[in-house]
């Protein structure tokens, strides 16, 4: 039987907020470049619709980190499975990611960034679920939605490996 899927936000939704987040992100780097960091795998189709709206000059580069293995919980241990393929120093970074729950591996992810000496370094979530942050600590510069604590697929993200490439945001309704 298939999974059932209910839609959160529509099509037109998640594509309108996008273009007003991009609007804000390129009024804040007005006059600079700036270097995105797609948090893979899920991020990608965000990150490339976020950029195709960005006005200011964007570079592109790709991280992937795991702190699952093969659990459908966090262990809370972060592993970089792919790391990036150019450095940071005195670029404007911004983290793009498709959701933030817990925070634990941006939390561990902006700390080692850091370390690599950019100019700034901000964050911006497709789906944001603060209720369930663990690390408070995790500060997101722009978000397009604030969601509840459920089970969402769909422009990235999965379940088990299925409906990413949904164009809308769905909760499963298992």
């Amino acid at each position: 039987m298939a999974d059932k899927i209910r839609v959160l936000l529509s099509e037109e939704e998640v594509n309108r907020r996008i273009s007003e987040v991009a609007g804000q992100i390129s009024r804040d780097y007005e006059g600079k470049e700036l270097h995105l960091i797609c948090i893979l795998k899920g991020g990608v189709f965000f990150t490339c619709e976020l950029a195709k709206r960005l006005t200011v000059p964007v570079s592109l580069d790709f991280m992937s980190v795991s702190s699952y293995g093969d659990d459908t919980k966090s262990s809370g241990v972060v592993r970089i499975v792919k790391d990036l393929d150019e450095p940071l120093k005195d670029k404007n970074v911004l983290i793009v990611e498709d959701i933030i729950d817990s925070g634990r591996t941006l939390s561990y992810l902006m700390e080692v960034l850091k370390q690599r000496e950019p100019a700034g370094i901000r964050l911006c979530t497709l789906l944001d679920k603060p209720e369930r942050r663990v690390k408070k600590q995790v500060k997101v510069d722009y978000t397009c939605f604030t969601i509840p604590d459920e089970f969402v697929v769909g422009y990235g993200l999965d379940y088990a490996q299925k409906y990413r490439n949904l164009p809308y945001i769905g909760v499963v309704e298992f």
